[in-house]
């Protein structure tokens, strides 16, 4: 499986509230206003990849996220 971004921008609270939603979890989500260095949003140009290599998503980014997210959850269980 790969991840090579995706073509739509994102914020890192919009990303962060949808693993959240994903994943069951119940707690809350607190940005650090004192760590201002990283990105507030996400955008990833494919275009390069499909001209390449004709890498082309096939998995629409929140199916995705949530398929990695459940096999991450398996893995976690496992001994």
């Amino acid at each position: 499986m790969w991840n090579l971004g995706i073509w739509f921008e994102i914020t890192i609270t919009e990303l962060a509230e949808m693993i959240a939603t994903l994943s069951g979890f119940q707690g809350k989500i607190v940005c650090d206003p004192t760590r201002p260095d990283g990105q507030s949003r996400r955008c990833a140009d494919t275009s390069r990849a499909e001209q390449e290599f004709g890498f082309k998503a096939k998995t629409e980014f929140r199916e995705g996220l949530r398929r990695t997210i459940a096999w991450y959850q398996n893995a976690r269980r496992q001994p």
